[in-house]
């Protein structure tokens, strides 16, 4: 392909010769066949997650604060113990329910704030801790109450770069839909240059799950620069759990890279509506020297993935919480 990595250029970027406007790309609807999809999404629920679940980004524990997520309805706190492990449990005093994400944490210990129960992350006062997993970018949760599958020791975590010589950022939001919604708008690589046409041209589904031995779509795409200026590639994405799809780039510029998608229940609004939080990891990686100053500058880099991510994400919440309405109300024409 253009982009391929082993004939690189000294820039990363392609000139767009042939553009076509947005109206004149093929259509892709003929090829995002209704049933591939939902054989896909259907695969992807049935491998086992071992009831883990991301709940946000490691770089958002440590100091004097907790972070609180609900998942599935359970109130969950997590913090790191005086030795910078993670730690994690229900987030309701076991006292007089006080809400412990608003509780702070001294040296490693989870002091509640409503009557000072201090909790350093074992078994105290009737309060269990759950298993917790930081994997270096993001923190995961295993509640086996709420899963109900066979607990696995260690949650399923994609293959990626060495987080120390990435550059990572991490993309939180929540819409009104359940994490399969999520998955499907990921597993529907097809609308990407149509529903995104800011961000992505000349995309070309090149395999399906039908027509390789992987269960996978691969994609060839140009990542808009400005102008006419892209930068091509080939990304796979997979699915290697219910609730997580991965994009790693194969081909072209940053071959290694991944950006990971991970759906956690919340529980329901007020309405009772389902609502489910999209958890986006960026992990970026180049083998070009001028990568290390990519890196060295990853404080001011990282809002600015973050809101390229929250773009993207405007739309595909808007995507998945569509499938979701049509679907509650026996509307989906998908199969």
């Amino acid at each position: 392909m253009a982009g391929d990595g082993r004939r690189r250029g000294r820039l990363p970027l392609s000139l767009r010769r042939d553009a076509v406007a947005w109206e004149r790309q093929r259509p892709t609807w003929r090829d995002a066949r209704p049933a591939l999809i939902a054989g896909a999404l259907k695969r992807a629920q049935a491998r086992p997650s071992g009831n883990w679940y991301v709940v946000g980004a490691s770089r958002d524990l440590g100091g004097d604060r907790p972070l609180g997520r609900t998942v599935a309805g359970q109130e969950v706190v997590v913090w790191r113990d005086a030795d910078g492990r993670v730690v994690a449990g229900p987030g309701v005093c076991p006292h007089l329910g006080a809400p412990l994400r608003d509780s702070p944490v001294r040296c490693g210990t989870l002091v509640c704030h409503w009557h000072g129960l201090s909790l350093n992350g074992g078994p105290f006062a009737g309060w269990e801790p759950f298993p917790a997993h930081d994997d270096g970018v993001l923190v995961w949760v295993r509640l086996d109450a709420v899963g109900g599958e066979e607990p696995l020791d260690a949650p399923v975590v994609p293959r990626r770069p060495v987080p120390a010589r990435a550059l990572t950022a991490v993309y939180a939001g929540t819409g009104v839909c359940e994490p399969e919604d999520v998955v499907a708008n990921r597993l529907d690589p097809w609308h990407g240059a149509w529903f995104h046409p800011y961000s992505f041209v000349d995309l070309t589904v090149v395999e399906t799950p039908e027509g390789a031995g992987e269960d996978a779509f691969a994609v060839d795409v140009s990542f808009k620069v400005a102008g006419r200026l892209v930068v091509p590639v080939r990304a796979v994405f997979t699915a290697p759990e219910p609730r997580t799809v991965v994009m790693h780039i194969t081909e072209g510029e940053g071959v290694g890279s991944v950006v990971e998608t991970h759906a956690t229940p919340l529980g329901p609004d007020a309405s009772g509506r389902p609502r489910t939080a999209v958890i986006e990891a960026v992990v970026a990686a180049s083998d070009r020297r001028g990568f290390a100053l990519a890196r060295a500058a990853a404080p001011l880099l990282r809002p600015l993935v973050r809101t390229a991510s929250a773009r993207l994400w405007r739309d595909d919440l808007a995507y998945a919480e569509r499938r979701w309405a049509l679907r509650s109300t026996g509307r989906f024409p998908g199969a």
